[in-house]
Protein backbone atom coordinates (compact mmCIF):
# COMPACT_ATOMS: atom_id res chain seq x y z
CA UNK A 1 0.00 0.00 0.00
CA UNK A 2 1.73 3.33 -1.10
CA UNK A 3 1.07 6.67 -0.19
CA UNK A 4 -1.07 7.43 -3.07
CA UNK A 5 -1.97 4.08 -4.32
CA UNK A 6 -4.30 1.94 -2.09
CA UNK A 7 -4.54 -1.62 -2.30
CA UNK A 8 -8.51 -1.82 -2.09
CA UNK A 9 -8.18 -5.63 -1.81
CA UNK A 10 -5.64 -5.49 0.81
CA UNK A 11 -7.96 -2.95 2.50
CA UNK A 12 -11.06 -4.62 1.93
CA UNK A 13 -9.47 -7.77 3.49
CA UNK A 14 -7.92 -6.00 6.53
CA UNK A 15 -11.43 -4.43 6.78
CA UNK A 16 -12.98 -7.96 6.99
CA UNK A 17 -10.39 -9.27 9.77
CA UNK A 18 -10.68 -6.20 12.22
CA UNK A 19 -14.47 -7.37 11.93
CA UNK A 20 -14.22 -10.72 12.73
CA UNK A 21 -11.45 -11.01 15.12
CA UNK A 22 -12.08 -7.67 16.43
CA UNK A 23 -13.98 -6.03 19.49
CA UNK A 24 -17.29 -4.71 18.90
CA UNK A 25 -18.52 -1.34 20.57
CA UNK A 26 -21.65 -0.20 19.32
CA UNK A 27 -21.32 -0.05 15.28
CA UNK A 28 -17.02 0.16 15.54
CA UNK A 29 -14.42 -2.82 15.75
CA UNK A 30 -11.37 -2.39 17.54
CA UNK A 31 -8.16 -4.67 16.72
CA UNK A 32 -4.67 -3.90 17.67
CA UNK A 33 -5.06 0.06 18.14
CA UNK A 34 -7.10 0.60 14.88
CA UNK A 35 -10.79 1.03 14.26
CA UNK A 36 -12.88 -0.45 11.40
CA UNK A 37 -16.19 0.93 10.80
CA UNK A 38 -18.93 2.09 7.93
CA UNK A 39 -21.08 5.03 7.49
CA UNK A 40 -24.99 4.25 7.90
CA UNK A 41 -25.63 3.20 4.27
CA UNK A 42 -22.21 0.74 5.00
CA UNK A 43 -20.98 2.64 1.57
CA UNK A 44 -18.24 4.39 2.91
CA UNK A 45 -15.62 2.23 5.11
CA UNK A 46 -13.73 3.95 7.74
CA UNK A 47 -10.05 3.27 8.87
CA UNK A 48 -8.47 4.72 11.78
CA UNK A 49 -5.95 5.17 14.33
CA UNK A 50 -5.15 7.30 17.26
CA UNK A 51 -3.82 10.02 14.17
CA UNK A 52 -4.29 8.78 10.17
CA UNK A 53 -7.98 8.62 9.41
CA UNK A 54 -8.65 6.82 6.01
CA UNK A 55 -11.85 6.78 4.15
CA UNK A 56 -12.99 5.07 1.15
CA UNK A 57 -15.90 4.41 -1.01
CA UNK A 58 -17.38 3.10 -4.24
CA UNK A 59 -15.45 3.33 -7.17
CA UNK A 60 -12.03 3.04 -4.81
CA UNK A 61 -12.39 6.56 -4.25
CA UNK A 62 -10.38 7.07 -1.01
CA UNK A 63 -9.09 10.21 1.34
CA UNK A 64 -6.52 9.93 3.89
CA UNK A 65 -5.74 12.43 6.76
CA UNK A 66 -2.40 12.21 8.78
CA UNK A 67 0.10 14.75 10.63
CA UNK A 68 3.01 13.42 9.57
CA UNK A 69 4.74 10.37 7.23
CA UNK A 70 5.90 8.34 10.16
CA UNK A 71 2.27 8.24 11.54
CA UNK A 72 0.93 6.99 8.02
CA UNK A 73 4.16 4.11 8.20
CA UNK A 74 3.15 3.61 11.86
CA UNK A 75 -0.71 3.08 10.28
CA UNK A 76 0.09 0.97 7.17
CA UNK A 77 2.70 -1.03 9.37
CA UNK A 78 -0.39 -1.96 11.90
CA UNK A 79 -2.64 -2.98 8.54
CA UNK A 80 0.01 -5.47 7.54
CA UNK A 81 0.11 -6.95 11.19
CA UNK A 82 -3.67 -7.47 11.46
CA UNK A 83 -3.38 -8.90 7.43
CA UNK A 84 -0.20 -11.41 8.49
CA UNK A 85 -1.71 -12.33 11.65
CA UNK A 86 -5.55 -12.70 11.60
Amino acid sequence: MMKNELDSKFLLRVFDKIRQAGTKTEDKYRLNGIVAFTDLDGYTLFVEDAQVKLQYGFHNQYHFDYPSDSAFEQFEKKLKEIDKNH
